[in-house]
Protein backbone atom coordinates (compact mmCIF):
# COMPACT_ATOMS: atom_id res chain seq x y z
CA UNK A 1 0.00 0.00 0.00
CA UNK A 2 1.12 3.80 -1.00
CA UNK A 3 1.31 6.03 2.38
CA UNK A 4 -0.95 8.46 3.03
CA UNK A 5 -0.77 12.01 2.13
CA UNK A 6 2.39 13.46 3.87
CA UNK A 7 3.43 10.01 5.04
CA UNK A 8 6.88 9.01 4.72
CA UNK A 9 8.46 5.17 4.88
CA UNK A 10 10.86 5.20 7.67
CA UNK A 11 12.39 2.20 10.20
CA UNK A 12 9.71 -0.14 11.32
CA UNK A 13 7.09 1.04 8.73
CA UNK A 14 5.15 -1.56 6.92
CA UNK A 15 5.14 -0.19 3.42
CA UNK A 16 6.69 -1.82 0.51
CA UNK A 17 10.56 -2.40 0.23
CA UNK A 18 11.85 1.19 -1.48
CA UNK A 19 15.59 0.57 -1.73
CA UNK A 20 17.36 3.50 -1.13
CA UNK A 21 17.89 6.24 -3.45
CA UNK A 22 22.26 5.91 -2.91
CA UNK A 23 21.33 2.15 -3.77
CA UNK A 24 19.46 3.20 -6.77
CA UNK A 25 21.84 5.04 -8.61
CA UNK A 26 24.79 2.68 -7.86
CA UNK A 27 22.55 0.16 -9.44
CA UNK A 28 22.07 2.56 -12.65
CA UNK A 29 18.18 3.23 -11.99
CA UNK A 30 17.57 6.80 -12.52
CA UNK A 31 16.06 8.28 -9.33
CA UNK A 32 13.00 10.47 -9.44
CA UNK A 33 11.44 12.43 -6.42
CA UNK A 34 8.58 14.41 -6.15
CA UNK A 35 7.64 16.12 -2.80
CA UNK A 36 10.27 13.88 -0.80
CA UNK A 37 8.68 10.74 -2.43
CA UNK A 38 10.61 8.44 -4.65
CA UNK A 39 9.31 7.03 -7.86
CA UNK A 40 10.70 3.75 -8.49
CA UNK A 41 10.89 2.29 -12.45
CA UNK A 42 7.91 -0.35 -11.00
CA UNK A 43 5.66 3.08 -10.60
CA UNK A 44 6.40 4.78 -13.72
CA UNK A 45 5.35 1.54 -15.41
CA UNK A 46 1.93 0.97 -13.33
CA UNK A 47 1.31 4.91 -14.60
CA UNK A 48 2.01 3.88 -18.33
CA UNK A 49 -0.01 0.90 -18.23
CA UNK A 50 -3.08 2.48 -16.48
CA UNK A 51 -2.77 5.39 -18.99
CA UNK A 52 -2.93 3.36 -21.92
CA UNK A 53 -5.34 1.35 -20.37
CA UNK A 54 -7.66 4.45 -20.62
CA UNK A 55 -7.14 6.94 -23.24
CA UNK A 56 -10.14 8.56 -23.24
CA UNK A 57 -10.00 9.49 -19.47
CA UNK A 58 -9.57 12.91 -17.94
CA UNK A 59 -6.57 13.66 -15.88
CA UNK A 60 -8.46 14.84 -12.88
CA UNK A 61 -10.59 11.23 -13.45
CA UNK A 62 -7.04 9.22 -13.94
CA UNK A 63 -5.30 10.80 -10.75
CA UNK A 64 -8.42 9.64 -8.68
CA UNK A 65 -7.80 6.08 -10.29
CA UNK A 66 -3.87 6.27 -9.31
CA UNK A 67 -5.14 7.17 -5.64
CA UNK A 68 -7.70 4.12 -5.75
CA UNK A 69 -4.91 2.07 -7.77
CA UNK A 70 -2.43 2.73 -4.56
CA UNK A 71 -4.71 3.69 -1.91
CA UNK A 72 -3.23 6.42 -1.25
CA UNK A 73 -5.92 9.01 0.74
CA UNK A 74 -5.80 11.17 3.20
CA UNK A 75 -6.30 10.38 7.27
CA UNK A 76 -9.83 11.62 6.36
CA UNK A 77 -10.21 8.79 3.85
CA UNK A 78 -10.41 11.16 0.85
CA UNK A 79 -8.07 10.84 -2.00
CA UNK A 80 -4.78 12.61 -2.52
CA UNK A 81 -6.39 13.54 -6.13
CA UNK A 82 -4.74 17.33 -6.32
CA UNK A 83 -1.40 16.09 -4.92
CA UNK A 84 -1.55 12.85 -7.11
CA UNK A 85 -2.53 15.51 -10.09
CA UNK A 86 0.59 17.80 -9.49
CA UNK A 87 2.86 14.20 -9.44
CA UNK A 88 1.41 13.35 -12.87
CA UNK A 89 1.87 17.03 -14.80
CA UNK A 90 5.62 16.88 -13.24
CA UNK A 91 6.20 13.47 -14.58
CA UNK A 92 4.75 14.64 -17.88
CA UNK A 93 6.03 17.68 -18.30
CA UNK A 94 9.73 15.52 -17.72
CA UNK A 95 9.35 13.57 -20.47
CA UNK A 96 8.70 10.55 -18.12
CA UNK A 97 4.85 9.59 -19.49
CA UNK A 98 2.24 11.13 -21.61
CA UNK A 99 -1.27 12.38 -20.37
CA UNK A 100 -3.82 12.47 -21.94
CA UNK A 101 -5.22 15.89 -23.75
CA UNK A 102 -6.45 18.27 -21.25
CA UNK A 103 -9.97 18.46 -21.95
CA UNK A 104 -10.69 21.95 -20.37
CA UNK A 105 -7.96 24.92 -21.21
CA UNK A 106 -8.12 28.25 -20.49
CA UNK A 107 -5.71 31.35 -21.74
CA UNK A 108 -5.34 32.95 -18.24
CA UNK A 109 -2.61 32.24 -15.99
CA UNK A 110 -3.50 30.70 -12.96
CA UNK A 111 -3.22 32.87 -9.84
CA UNK A 112 -4.03 32.00 -6.13
CA UNK A 113 -7.56 33.71 -5.41
CA UNK A 114 -7.05 37.07 -3.48
CA UNK A 115 -10.01 39.19 -3.20
CA UNK A 116 -12.93 38.28 -2.00
CA UNK A 117 -16.85 39.98 -2.70
CA UNK A 118 -17.67 42.88 0.27
CA UNK A 119 -20.11 41.69 2.35
CA UNK A 120 -21.81 44.60 4.26
CA UNK A 121 -22.65 44.33 7.43
CA UNK A 122 -22.80 46.95 10.93
CA UNK A 123 -19.82 48.41 12.25
CA UNK A 124 -20.80 50.72 14.71
CA UNK A 125 -17.90 50.61 17.71
CA UNK A 126 -17.68 47.96 19.97
CA UNK A 127 -16.00 49.46 23.13
CA UNK A 128 -16.41 47.09 26.19
CA UNK A 129 -14.55 45.08 28.53
CA UNK A 130 -14.23 41.69 27.67
CA UNK A 131 -16.82 40.58 30.38
CA UNK A 132 -19.54 43.00 29.17
CA UNK A 133 -19.17 42.34 25.63
CA UNK A 134 -20.79 38.65 26.72
CA UNK A 135 -20.44 35.37 25.50
CA UNK A 136 -18.50 34.59 22.36
CA UNK A 137 -19.42 32.19 19.36
CA UNK A 138 -16.94 30.69 17.12
CA UNK A 139 -18.26 29.14 13.75
CA UNK A 140 -16.13 27.05 11.64
CA UNK A 141 -17.02 28.67 8.46
CA UNK A 142 -15.14 26.88 5.71
CA UNK A 143 -17.37 25.25 3.33
CA UNK A 144 -20.67 27.41 4.88
CA UNK A 145 -22.65 29.80 3.46
CA UNK A 146 -20.69 32.47 6.51
CA UNK A 147 -17.43 31.49 4.33
CA UNK A 148 -17.93 34.50 2.18
CA UNK A 149 -18.27 36.73 5.25
CA UNK A 150 -15.26 35.44 6.55
CA UNK A 151 -13.04 35.93 3.66
CA UNK A 152 -14.77 39.11 2.79
CA UNK A 153 -13.75 40.76 6.22
CA UNK A 154 -10.06 39.47 5.60
CA UNK A 155 -9.87 40.99 2.33
CA UNK A 156 -11.20 44.21 3.45
CA UNK A 157 -9.39 44.59 7.04
CA UNK A 158 -6.44 42.32 7.22
CA UNK A 159 -3.27 44.38 6.25
CA UNK A 160 -2.25 41.00 4.07
CA UNK A 161 -5.55 40.77 2.36
CA UNK A 162 -7.60 37.48 1.84
CA UNK A 163 -5.59 34.35 -0.20
CA UNK A 164 -7.32 31.16 -0.40
CA UNK A 165 -5.85 28.93 1.83
CA UNK A 166 -4.75 25.26 -0.07
CA UNK A 167 -4.26 22.02 1.97
CA UNK A 168 -6.21 21.17 5.26
CA UNK A 169 -7.17 24.55 6.33
CA UNK A 170 -10.11 25.67 8.75
CA UNK A 171 -11.85 29.38 9.14
CA UNK A 172 -13.09 30.37 11.93
CA UNK A 173 -15.81 33.69 12.57
CA UNK A 174 -15.60 34.74 16.09
CA UNK A 175 -19.09 36.59 16.80
CA UNK A 176 -20.51 38.21 19.91
CA UNK A 177 -24.28 38.32 20.04
CA UNK A 178 -25.06 38.67 16.49
CA UNK A 179 -21.64 40.51 15.44
CA UNK A 180 -18.83 39.63 13.74
CA UNK A 181 -16.22 40.54 16.09
CA UNK A 182 -12.78 38.20 14.67
CA UNK A 183 -11.63 36.06 12.04
CA UNK A 184 -8.96 33.49 13.14
CA UNK A 185 -7.53 31.08 9.74
CA UNK A 186 -5.39 27.63 10.46
CA UNK A 187 -3.47 26.00 7.21
CA UNK A 188 -0.65 23.33 6.78
CA UNK A 189 2.54 24.21 8.87
CA UNK A 190 5.49 25.15 6.77
CA UNK A 191 7.57 21.79 5.83
CA UNK A 192 10.54 23.43 7.02
CA UNK A 193 10.86 25.87 9.53
CA UNK A 194 14.36 26.42 11.61
CA UNK A 195 13.69 28.16 14.90
CA UNK A 196 10.95 25.61 15.45
CA UNK A 197 12.18 22.67 13.88
CA UNK A 198 15.37 22.97 16.53
CA UNK A 199 12.79 23.92 19.50
CA UNK A 200 10.85 20.59 18.52
CA UNK A 201 13.89 18.76 18.44
CA UNK A 202 12.56 16.20 15.37
CA UNK A 203 14.59 14.42 12.77
CA UNK A 204 13.93 15.44 9.71
CA UNK A 205 12.55 11.59 9.38
CA UNK A 206 10.20 12.68 11.90
CA UNK A 207 9.32 16.50 10.42
CA UNK A 208 7.93 14.56 7.11
CA UNK A 209 6.08 11.86 9.05
CA UNK A 210 4.55 14.29 11.69
CA UNK A 211 4.23 17.62 9.70
CA UNK A 212 0.42 17.27 9.62
CA UNK A 213 -0.29 17.38 12.98
CA UNK A 214 1.38 20.76 13.20
CA UNK A 215 -1.31 23.43 12.65
CA UNK A 216 -0.07 27.33 11.36
CA UNK A 217 -2.19 30.51 12.29
CA UNK A 218 -1.72 32.43 8.14
CA UNK A 219 -4.26 35.54 9.66
CA UNK A 220 -5.93 36.77 12.59
CA UNK A 221 -8.03 39.84 12.75
CA UNK A 222 -9.88 41.48 15.72
CA UNK A 223 -12.03 43.78 13.41
CA UNK A 224 -11.15 47.45 13.49
CA UNK A 225 -14.12 48.98 14.81
CA UNK A 226 -13.86 46.28 17.89
CA UNK A 227 -11.66 48.15 21.09
CA UNK A 228 -12.09 45.50 23.84
CA UNK A 229 -8.55 45.09 25.78
CA UNK A 230 -7.95 41.35 26.10
CA UNK A 231 -9.93 40.22 22.94
CA UNK A 232 -7.36 39.23 21.03
CA UNK A 233 -5.26 37.14 23.45
CA UNK A 234 -8.66 35.59 24.90
CA UNK A 235 -9.56 34.03 21.37
CA UNK A 236 -6.47 32.60 21.10
CA UNK A 237 -6.92 30.76 24.04
CA UNK A 238 -10.29 29.62 23.03
CA UNK A 239 -8.75 28.80 19.99
CA UNK A 240 -6.06 26.48 21.51
CA UNK A 241 -8.83 24.48 23.66
CA UNK A 242 -10.85 23.58 20.55
CA UNK A 243 -8.63 23.22 17.47
CA UNK A 244 -7.31 19.94 17.96
CA UNK A 245 -10.97 18.74 18.38
CA UNK A 246 -12.13 20.51 15.57
CA UNK A 247 -9.04 18.78 13.08
CA UNK A 248 -9.80 15.55 14.52
CA UNK A 249 -13.40 15.70 13.23
CA UNK A 250 -13.27 16.93 9.72
CA UNK A 251 -9.61 15.88 8.81
CA UNK A 252 -9.53 12.29 11.36
CA UNK A 253 -6.31 13.48 12.91
CA UNK A 254 -5.26 16.03 15.98
CA UNK A 255 -2.83 18.80 16.17
CA UNK A 256 -0.26 18.84 19.07
CA UNK A 257 1.22 22.33 17.85
CA UNK A 258 0.18 26.08 16.81
CA UNK A 259 2.43 28.52 15.07
CA UNK A 260 2.61 31.89 13.43
CA UNK A 261 4.51 34.68 12.17
CA UNK A 262 4.68 38.06 13.53
CA UNK A 263 6.45 41.15 11.16
CA UNK A 264 8.21 42.72 14.23
CA UNK A 265 8.37 46.29 11.98
CA UNK A 266 4.24 46.11 12.01
CA UNK A 267 3.64 44.53 15.55
CA UNK A 268 4.89 43.27 19.02
CA UNK A 269 2.55 40.08 18.85
CA UNK A 270 1.66 41.10 22.52
CA UNK A 271 -1.58 38.96 22.37
CA UNK A 272 0.18 35.59 21.34
CA UNK A 273 2.72 36.31 24.18
CA UNK A 274 -0.57 37.22 26.77
CA UNK A 275 -1.72 34.06 25.62
CA UNK A 276 1.82 32.10 26.41
CA UNK A 277 3.22 31.75 23.01
CA UNK A 278 6.64 31.46 23.01
CA UNK A 279 9.15 32.97 20.85
CA UNK A 280 11.02 30.81 19.21
CA UNK A 281 13.57 32.95 16.78
CA UNK A 282 13.19 34.88 13.23
CA UNK A 283 13.16 33.59 9.58
CA UNK A 284 15.73 34.33 7.39
CA UNK A 285 13.25 36.08 5.41
CA UNK A 286 14.49 33.75 2.00
CA UNK A 287 11.10 31.68 2.18
CA UNK A 288 10.74 28.59 0.36
CA UNK A 289 13.89 27.06 -1.68
CA UNK A 290 15.08 30.48 -2.56
CA UNK A 291 17.56 30.82 -5.02
CA UNK A 292 19.99 32.99 -2.91
CA UNK A 293 20.84 33.25 0.85
CA UNK A 294 20.12 36.77 0.93
CA UNK A 295 17.00 38.41 2.69
CA UNK A 296 14.06 38.79 0.01
CA UNK A 297 11.13 39.16 2.23
CA UNK A 298 10.85 41.32 5.38
CA UNK A 299 12.04 39.05 8.27
CA UNK A 300 9.60 37.30 10.61
CA UNK A 301 9.63 36.28 14.63
CA UNK A 302 8.10 32.85 15.11
CA UNK A 303 6.19 32.18 17.69
CA UNK A 304 4.24 28.47 19.20
CA UNK A 305 1.76 27.13 20.86
CA UNK A 306 2.37 23.36 22.32
CA UNK A 307 -1.45 22.10 22.93
CA UNK A 308 -0.06 18.71 25.38
CA UNK A 309 2.61 18.87 27.23
CA UNK A 310 3.51 15.62 25.96
CA UNK A 311 4.05 17.25 22.13
CA UNK A 312 7.31 16.17 21.42
CA UNK A 313 6.66 12.39 21.72
CA UNK A 314 3.08 12.93 19.82
CA UNK A 315 5.53 14.60 17.11
CA UNK A 316 7.60 11.24 16.70
CA UNK A 317 11.20 12.95 19.24
CA UNK A 318 12.96 10.58 20.75
CA UNK A 319 15.08 11.03 23.60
Amino acid sequence: MRPRCGAAYGPGSRGPCVLRRDLLRCRGVEVLQYRGRTITPTDLATLRALIAANPAMSRRALSVAVCVAWHWTQPNGTPCEVICRGLLLWLHRGGHLVLPPPQWTTSKAWLPRTSAVPVLIDTTPIETTLRALGPLTFHQVRRTPDERLFNSLLAQHHYLGYQQPVGEHLKYLVVAGDRPVACVAWGSAPGVLGPRDRFIGWSAAARRRHIRLLAYNPRFLILPWVRVPHLASHVLGRMAARLSRDWQQIYAHPIYWLETFIDPLRFRGTCYRAANWITLGRTTGRGHRAPTKRPTRPIKDVLGYPLRPDFRAQLGVTQ
